[in-house]
């Protein structure tokens, strides 16, 4: 029996990790990454759509980095990251530019296709902040199981995305912190009300970026994506584990655009 680790920040578990570019239909290249079991076939599949780039938001974002880390080897979930267009991290820059959650409908509908055409199973789309909006305007795709938002701030999507969830039928989960910036539980209940199937889930004392609080949005994704697995995930790791260097999102970090406008829908 080896010893058991504390599961950190920058732990990475074993897992089949792989570059990967995502090919838009309006002929751009994304830049991404899938993350599979190391030793089984995935039980689910997650796709991550990131915060607004134009706030630091990418793949590497902390929650969907530490996702990619710990859930293929503690749940058994393939987790697909990418930069939508105009995009950087660390991985790289994908091609285009923002274009106010209209042309990334072409992003998102390319990492579906992706993760249908190599065959991973129960596909779920998790978005999180303007990914939230994403996955509500572009993701309701028949490939897709259902959809987890994270910190949801209903700011591009509108009522005809909710009302085309409600007729879906699929299961949609708002992970709502307490402090939100942009929207708090008691506010995302009414707004979600339109979807007779939406599971609003407030979170005591969490705030909009999750800093703190991964592991508890980590739970909730597995117990609805992969529920034979147990929750809370383990906190400790018995085995080969490696430490990553996030020195380089560090000033992609969230917080630092607080003081930029947001920006919002552009009409046409």
């Amino acid at each position: 029996m080896g010893d058991m680790a504390a599961i950190r920040a920058n732990s990475v578990l074993p897992a089949r990790r792989e570059a990967i570019t995502l090919h838009t239909a309006d002929g751009l290249e994304l830049v991404g990454e899938i993350a599979l079991p190391l030793d089984r076939e995935p039980v689910a599949t997650i796709v991550c759509l990131h915060p607004l780039p134009t706030h630091g938001g990418m793949m590497d974002s902390h929650v969907f980095r530490k996702a990619a880390f710990r859930l293929p080897a503690l749940a058994g979930v393939a987790v697909l990251r990418f930069n939508t267009r105009g995009t950087s991290s660390a991985q790289g820059t994908s091609q285009g530019e923002f274009d106010h959650a209209r042309g990334e409908a072409y992003d998102v509908a390319a990492a579906i296709e992706y993760a249908e055409f190599h065959d991973l199973p129960d596909i779920w789309v998790v978005g999180w902040s303007f990914g939230t909006d994403l996955t509500l305007m572009h993701g309701n795709d028949p490939a897709v199981k259902g959809a987890i938002l994270l910190s949801p701030p209903l700011r591009f999507s509108d009522v005809e995305h909710l009302e085309a969830w409600a007729e879906s039928g699929k299961p949609l989960t708002a992970l709502v912190p307490e402090h939100d910036d942009y929207l708090q539980p008691p506010e995302a209940e009414e707004r979600f009300a339109i979807v007779p199937q939406a599971e609003v889930v407030g979170v005591e004392g969490a705030k909009h970026l999750w800093v703190g609080d991964a592991e508890t949005v980590l739970d909730e994704i597995v117990r609805r994506v992969a529920p034979e697995t147990a929750v809370p995930l383990p906190r400790e790791w018995e085995g080969a584990m490696e430490t990553a260097d996030t020195s380089a999102y560090n000033d992609k970090n969230l917080a630092a655009f607080k003081d930029v406008p947001v920006p919002g829908p552009q009409a046409d």
